[in-house]
């Protein structure tokens, strides 16, 4: 079987992903991050150099009565109400969920300074009160998927860039790992806060052969199980759909949905795609990312997936998080729909919440 490194391994095979047993209990939080498009002003809460006027990324500031920040107690738990800032950790109990969160304007572009009360929470279509309420830009476990199969030949240079540059600009606290794929996926770099050392490994990676996507996907969702931080994502690079994965669809998607883990995606598709399989790795790669309240990044342009990747890796630096106390106390495994809606000032035109879709309650 063909290595990601340009050469087949001797001995012991490279681990690939393994098959495991289902989830024997539902995750009982739900911790989702966010999902807009470009950023231009950022609110003192989250914090980013955008005065530049080369700086690429733009927002748009709503400017309220600043929020009272709260010194945290660890030995209490958070009260109704309460305003988080950067660096304090949200302490729950089984029934608070968390939803990270990011809202966008009809140009796309970040929408910050928005308070509690313009929101509004619905589990299963039943109002929720919203219990705390922040703009962190806590650190964040991201596992990266890189597509390393024969068609990325002409591309690679540019996703290594890519990735880079989302490293770059990310949190100095996130911590990394990579897995590339082809005909297996593969860990190239493990969990790491240094982007000189995913550059170094990066740098002896080859591209060829099938594509196992799903296998990879996969594969990262399990590594993220190992995962330091309470938010966590996966950021997927790759030019189109799946043909040599053991896992189905079903089984990812289902994993995913399962997961507390945020997908965004950087697609580099082929208009002229000749396979059922390259067609069909747009609209899986478009669900993954909607469904966990990530999106996935259409690349017209190999050279713009540069800015691209520094347009995530702000999203994920600039994120509501809203915790409400849910009313539902059955333990009963089931999926609950959540929709956050919006309130806004008046005067603003229709804005956009990106957050994910639901959440299993716990088993027990």
């Amino acid at each position: 079987m063909a290595s990601i490194f340009g050469r087949e391994r001797g001995g012991k095979a490279s681990p690939g992903p393994h098959r495991v047993a289902r989830f024997a209990r539902r995750i009982p939080l739900l911790s989702l991050l966010l999902a807009p498009l470009l950023l231009l002003s950022i609110s003192p809460a989250c914090a980013q150099d955008t005065d530049n006027p080369d700086n690429p990324l733009d927002s748009v500031h709503i400017t309220t009565p600043p929020p009272v920040a709260v010194k945290a107690d660890p030995s209490i738990p958070l009260t109704p109400g309460a305003t988080l800032r950067t660096g304090i950790q949200f302490r729950v109990d089984t029934n608070i969920v968390l939803i990270p969160l990011t809202v966008t304007d009809p140009m796309d572009r970040l929408v910050t300074g928005l308070e509690k009360e313009n929101f509004i929470v619905l589990e299963d279509n039943h109002g929720q009160a919203i219990r705390t309420f922040a703009c962190d830009d806590a650190p964040v476990s991201i596992g990266v998927i890189l597509d390393l199969s024969g068609s990325m030949s002409n591309k690679v240079v540019r996703a290594r860039g890519a990735v880079l540059q989302f490293m770059k600009t990310s949190n100095p606290q996130d911590e990394f790992f990579v897995i590339g794929f082809n005909d297996r996926p593969e860990l190239i770099t493990d969990y790491t806060s240094s982007p000189d050392d995913v550059e170094a490994r990066l740098a002896t990676v080859q591209a060829g052969h099938r594509t196992a996507l799903l296998d990879a996907i996969y594969f990262g969702l399990e590594k993220m199980k190992q995962a330091k931080y309470q938010r966590k994502a996966l950021l997927i690079v790759s030019d189109g759909g799946d043909n040599n994965s053991r896992y189905t669809e079903n089984e990812v998607r289902s994993s995913v949905k399962e997961a507390d883990v945020q997908v965004y995606s950087i697609g580099i598709f082929d208009p002229e795609a000749a396979t059922v399989e390259e067609r069909n790795g747009p609209m899986l790669l478009n669900d993954l990312s909607n469904d966990t309240g990530g999106r996935l990044f259409r690349v017209d342009d190999l050279s713009e997936m540069g800015d691209i990747a520094t347009r995530i890796s702000a999203e994920l630096r600039n994120e509501y998080v809203i915790g409400y106390k849910t009313d539902n106390v059955r333990n009963d495994g089931k999926w609950r729909k959540v929709k956050v809606k919006l309130s806004p000032p008046a005067g603003l035109p229709q804005l956009t919440v990106h957050a994910r879709a639901g959440y299993y309650a716990p088993l027990q």
